[in-house]
This record gives structure tokens, sequence and C-alpha cells, in this order.
């Protein structure tokens, strides 16, 4: 029964360090094989590379209505997973952690059967969510999102439901974290753009030292074996107007990142 048996399913780890506590931070998706469980496990440990020591799992914000949800979305009905998961808290499955530059965090998720994605404001320890959450990109079912700020905006890049095969990714931006948040489309160019070169968002990396320079890292999913599955690197660049965009290239260096 413990999450972290073998036959469970543990995906898309991500860690923050939080600077009051001095702890390394672990959230993670875990799930029961046939994915119905969709919550968030928690870890904490004193260096980046462990050990973590596991908190448990929940379902966030259980018992919380988000901000700006109308009296409609909170009428239960067959289909208003909102609703149906109020009590008991709302599915969490791909996720990412976001830290925004006041020291706050956020937790990303794909909620409401993947049609919705929440961003949850996080306790100042970073262990729980902290009671405030919006919805996000209303059913337009998106996952694997990966958050990053650059010039004072929001961005995120994420993908499309597809299970474990590759699909056009998406990108978006805004002036909040909590949103509106404004499509851009698929930040991918050249010819397997369609399948963003067979691979799938998992997180933006800042390069240390140049506030303009990130990089892009993303699964390369095996199905037959999961074990397997590889990742890709990638510099993010931008186009005229901030649009965040992805070239394949088969070898590139640090320093020509971000130009």
């Amino acid at each position: 029964e413990s999450d972290l048996h073998p036959r469970k399913v543990l995906e898309r780890p991500k860690v923050i360090f939080n600077r009051s506590t001095r702890k390394f931070v672990m959230w993670m998706h875990i799930d029961s094989p046939d994915y119905r469980a969709a919550r968030s496990g928690v870890a904490v440990s004193d260096q980046p590379a462990g050990p973590f020591n596991y908190l448990g799992s929940i379902r966030p914000n259980a018992g919380i209505w988000p901000e700006g949800v109308t009296d409609l979305e909170k009428r239960p009905g067959e289909k208003n997973y909102l609703a149906r998961d109020f009590l008991g808290g709302q599915m969490a499955r791909d996720m990412t952690l976001f830290e925004d530059d006041d020291g706050k965090a956020y937790h990303f998720y794909a909620s409401e059967e993947n049609a919705t994605m929440h961003v949850s404001l996080l306790t100042a320890d970073y262990l729980k969510p902290a009671g405030k959450f919006r919805r996000i990109f209303p059913e337009r079912w998106m996952e694997a999102p990966a958050i990053f700020k650059r010039g004072g905006k929001y961005y995120a890049i994420m993908s499309g439901c597809t299970g474990w095969a590759p699909n056009a990714a998406r990108s978006a931006v805004a002036e909040s974290v909590w949103g509106p948040w404004k499509e851009l489309g698929n930040p991918w160019l050249g010819q397997e753009a369609h399948t963003s070169y067979s691979s799938q968002s998992t997180c933006v990396l800042p390069i240390p030292g140049n506030y303009e320079a990130f990089l892009f890292m993303a699964d390369r999913w095996t199905p037959r074996n999961l074990e397997d599955s590889r990742y890709i690197c990638l510099p993010l660049m931008f186009d005229a107007v901030g649009k965040p965009e992805l070239r394949w290239v088969s070898s590139w260096s640090l320093e020509a990142a971000g130009r």
C-alpha cells in the first residue's frame, strides 16, 4: 500500500531549495497503476542528492475552492470534476515547481481528469498547499508544464495529452503567475515540430550568470522500456517579440545559449 512500492507510479520529481529552512524539497506525481490516485508526494533532504525523507502524499487543496470560481462551477454534475473532488482534494498528475524572485513557490499540476491545470501557492516551508490556487488553461488538456520567468513575465511550455505519444508543444505567457495566460503556439521550429522532436517538456532552467539564457529539458519516452527513457537538453531562444523558440541542434555550447 506504500506510495513507494514498486508497483506504484512515481513521475516528474522536481526539487527546489528553501532558503529559510535550508532544506531541499521534492514534489512528485504519485499514482496507482491505473492512474486513478492522482496524488502529489513530498520529500525533504539536507542535500540535493539526498537521502530524502518521504513525508507522504496528498490530493491538493481539499475543501478549498479556487480563486475566481463561479457558482455554476461549484454545482455538482456528472463531469464537474472540480466539484466532485472538492472535499477529497483535487487530482494532481503531471506537475512542476516554480520559485519566484520573492521566494514564494508554486505547484503547477494537471487536474480535473487532465482537462484543466491548477497553479497552487505553497506554504513558506514549501511542504504543503497554502490554500490559494487558481484554474488556468481550462478545458485545454495540457500536461508536462515547465515554468520560467524572463524580463518580468512568466512563461510556460507544455504538451497536449496524448499518453506516451509525442505531440506538438504549446507555450504561453502571463504578467502574473496567476494569469491570465496568453497562448503563443508551438515553440518548436523545423520538420519535426509536430512531435516536439519526439520529446515532452519537463523543465526550463536559468543558466547561472546570464539572466537571458535558459536550458530547456524534455523527456524522450521509450514506452515499452520506460526505465530506458532519455532526456534532451537544448538552449531556449526567443524571437524579436519575446516568444520562446526551440530548434534542434546536434551540438551546442553554453556560451552560445541565449543569443
